[in-house]
């Protein structure tokens, strides 16, 4: 007999304080308590870690949950055991006395669920520990880690093939957030699942709201839009450590409490970084992307961009880590068309057939931040999925759709350049050098190859090098010019860009994106002045308990949890048990003290 048999919904609301599920969690749980092997791609903010910890507590036995994540095992950890639910994670982090402990506990089987990196496995002896402690099921997340075909390729993943051929007949759980078809049937093949039910829920995230803008100013542009959103939580994520630096410290003269984040630090300097942007001490966070994968911080309420991303699905993966908890939020990519060229240069580097994925990934996201139409629709056409049809009213291209002019003119300029730069010498060249041109700039290449000669040499001084970059970039998205493959990206002519040039038709372009209007910035605002003072209040509160225990402050509420408590201001505890996140766990020890909080404020 288990705890809540057959009535998952009474499990769920006890544990988790939740009245329903989200969107095939009810399926995917009740596959997992029927022993079935299951495969479950859901959105970050979709609910995945719900699905192995809600049976973990219905079912007798271990599980064991295998994730990359050693930042974000303490808080699960911590949330876990906040909700009444008896869970431990081993990992390098602990010292040899704690770590001998929990596995005392474990072979006395108390605990229902264990974290574990996978370098773990590789231990000598340790899955006849996982053996002697019961284990009943495994969870994989980040399963996408498991496959070379996707972003994020990490080879100690693949030792658990070896897992499997030990436990043959336990069920296995894999999750993630970002998988195409390819990958996800290289999971499959991979962790050698069993007939397994499959479940790919909607990559859309109707909460975020997608914004490209033209990166103008740098640090500046970065300091207004931050403090446009005073008070809330947002990363920043930069190609490189010296422009994470950089920004952080510009921020930081700003009087905005930033730090940055990177691979170059110590690993208790980046320890100590983390737990201060995860309890509020430090509210932006400029990073590579070595930060963010297992950020469980579900009030993040911006995410930028500073530099251009490598590929969509490392993009949709960062910019996931917004809006975790529901609330609007913001994914601002600023960009400037030379990342492109920076990106190509990084590329080079690689091998051939690494180096041509790269390339058509990085052709992705180009298309995603120059593209004039729904970005929504763009990610979600990405991952195979059909999104609805008209406008999506969360991206800037939907809610400000970009004026169009007749540029047939400058499009024959730019056209008819590209044209007699390869008549000039048998050989093209890149759009930068093809602007460089028309400006009428003498750099070394335009003089030593003659360029300077040609009769559309400066043709185009009356304009901006930006204007150019843009009316190329235009041209390359209509199809009137293509890049040749390989590194060097040489643009040519299409053969619709020959009937442009020779006047067969004329060229609508659009304008470039305006900075955008302060009414774009996402608030979850709320009903009214008094919620909002009250939900401060609620904050403060929920600091304080956290601070007692020592815990990130979301691991007591969400920020969700808290607005429906300033909104409904619930006056006894039965109506504060009817708040989505507040368990009967959490009713208990917290419930007196955010109900004095609400009858002092209101």
């Amino acid at each position: 007999m288990t705890l809540f048999d057959g009535q998952p919904e009474a499990a769920l609301k006890h544990h988790f304080g939740f009245e329903g599920f989200l969107p095939l969690q009810a399926e995917i749980v009740g596959d997992v308590l029927a022993g079935r092997d299951v495969l479950a791609v859901l959105p970050t903010g979709g609910g995945k870690s719900l699905c192995y910890q809600l049976p973990a507590m219905m079912l007798p036995g271990l599980t064991v949950v295998l994730s990359p994540l050693i930042a974000l095992m303490k808080d699960q950890v911590d949330g876990l055991r906040m909700n009444g639910l008896p869970a431990t994670f081993l990992n390098s982090t602990l010292r040899a006395d704690d770590l001998e402990r929990r596995q005392r506990g474990l072979e006395r089987g108390e605990y229902r669920l264990l974290y574990l990196a996978p370098e773990r496995l590789r231990l000598p002896g340790f899955l006849d520990a996982l053996e002697a402690w019961g284990t009943a099921r495994f969870a994989i997340d980040e399963a996408h880690c498991i496959s070379d075909w996707g972003h994020d390729f990490r080879p100690e993943y693949r030792q658990l093939a070896r897992l499997r051929s030990r436990f043959a007949q336990t069920p296995f759980l894999a999750l993630t957030a970002t998988a195409t078809s390819r990958v996800r049937a290289d999971i499959v093949d991979q962790l050698r699942l069993r007939e397994p039910r499959q479940y790919v829920g909607t990559f859309n995230r109707p909460n975020l709201l997608y914004m490209v803008e033209a990166r103008r100013s740098g640090a500046e542009q970065l300091v207004a839009y931050v403090r446009e959103r005073e008070g809330q939580s947002g990363i920043i994520y930069c190609a490189t450590r010296r422009t994470a630096e950089a920004m952080a410290k510009r921020l930081e003269g700003a009087g905005i409490a930033a730090l940055a984040y990177h691979a170059g630090l110590e690993a208790a300097q980046r320890s100590r970084r983390q737990d201060s942007f995860r309890r509020d001490d430090v509210r932006v966070m400029c990073a590579t992307i070595a930060f963010g994968m297992g950020i469980d911080k579900p009030n993040v309420r911006f995410v930028v961009h500073y530099d251009l991303p490598k590929n969509i699905e490392g993009y949709y993966q960062e910019t996931g880590r917004a809006g975790r908890d529901g609330l609007d939020s913001e994914c601002l990519l600023l960009y400037a068309p030379g990342d492109v060229a920076k990106q190509r240069h990084f590329i080079a580097d690689k091998e051939p057939p690494e180096r041509e994925v790269a390339l058509r990934q990085l052709a992705g996201m180009v298309r995603y931040a120059e593209a004039d139409s729904c970005r929504r629709r763009i990610l979600l056409e990405y991952f195979g999925e059909a999104p609805a049809a008209g406008t999506c009213g969360g991206c800037d291209n939907c809610r400000t759709p970009r004026a169009r002019f007749d540029g047939t003119l400058l499009a024959r300029k730019l056209l008819s350049c590209v044209v007699r730069i390869r008549q000039a010498g048998g050989f093209g060249a890149g759009l930068h050098h093809v602007v460089d041109v028309l400006l009428g700039r003498r750099t070394e290449k335009v003089v030593s190859w003659g360029h300077d000669l040609l009769s559309t040499f400066g043709i185009g001084v009356e304009r901006s090098r930006a204007d150019w970059l843009s009316v190329g970039n235009e041209l390359l998205r209509l199809g009137l010019l293509q890049r040749t493959p390989g590194l060097r990206g040489v643009v040519e002519l299409t053969d619709e860009g020959r009937g442009v040039l020779f006047g067969a038709r004329d060229v609508m372009l659009v304008s470039a994106a305006p900075p955008l209007p302060v009414a774009h910035r996402a608030v979850a605002a709320p009903t009214a002045r008094g919620d909002e003072t009250l939900f401060e209040q609620l904050r403060a509160v929920r600091r304080r308990l956290a601070d007692e225990r020592n815990v990130p402050a979301f691991v007591v509420f969400s920020d969700a949890t808290l607005r429906e408590m300033a909104q409904r201001k619930p006056r006894d505890r039965s109506a504060l048990r009817a708040i989505g996140g507040v368990g009967d766990r959490k009713l208990q020890d917290f419930g007196d003290a955010f109900l004095a909080a609400i009858d002092a404020g209101s």
